[in-house]
């Protein structure tokens, strides 16, 4: 499906229909290595995909998620008090959870929702969707280059990406927490 096709998965994958990107990222790596797919091109169309996926979520829990979670998010444990404590979290560090939401499975699928329901405003949604997206897309593509077409080493390398992000992420978590207070402890 070439790069159409790279395009359309990604964007099925970061919405709710989950098609792993494990699945559709280092068969692209491959073929660049094998000079039938550009990389840049490749990691440029997934990521994109992502961003367009994202923004679908993103729509649907903007329009339609807000009302619905306050005339029935009662009969499934979420008071407009927990909304609204939920929809503060994310206006004030919904940049790192977007960012760093993008770099874990069945979390990017979903971290557009909050996103929408908290109204994050497009630019930074878009910057830091694009972001993380494009880290992701560009390891799995690197992993299909470097591995070819043995798929027990791309799922071997694929989980040991994946917890070299999660402790990549969670330094740049804690890093974002300690400026965050060290900037409170300031205020009078």
């Amino acid at each position: 499906m070439g790069y159409p096709g790279i395009f359309l998965l990604m964007a099925m994958e970061s919405s709710v229909i989950p098609v792993p990107s494990e699945l559709v990222m280092p068969p692209a790596g491959y073929l660049a290595q094998q000079g039938k797919m550009n990389a840049f091109a490749a990691v440029f169309w997934g990521t994109v995909g992502s961003l367009a996926g994202a923004y679908a979520n993103y729509f649907a829990a903007h329009y339609l998620g807000r009302p619905l979670l306050l005339r029935y998010g009662r009969y499934v444990g979420i008071s407009e008090h927990k909304f609204a404590k939920v929809e503060r979290f994310f206006r004030d560090h919904g940049e790192i959870s977007t960012f760093v939401g993008r770099l874990f499975p069945v979390v990017r699928h979903l971290i557009s929702l909050p996103a929408g329901l908290a109204g994050m405003h497009h630019l930074k949604f878009s910057a830091y969707t694009l972001a993380g997206a494009g880290i992701w897309v560009a390891i799995l593509t690197a992993i299909g280059y470097a591995l070819g077409a043995n798929q027990e080493l791309i799922e071997r390398y694929s989980q040991q990406a994946l917890l070299l992000v999660a402790v990549a992420s969670a330094l740049l978590v804690a890093g974002y927490v300690w400026r965050h207070r060290r900037a409170a402890a300031r205020l009078p």
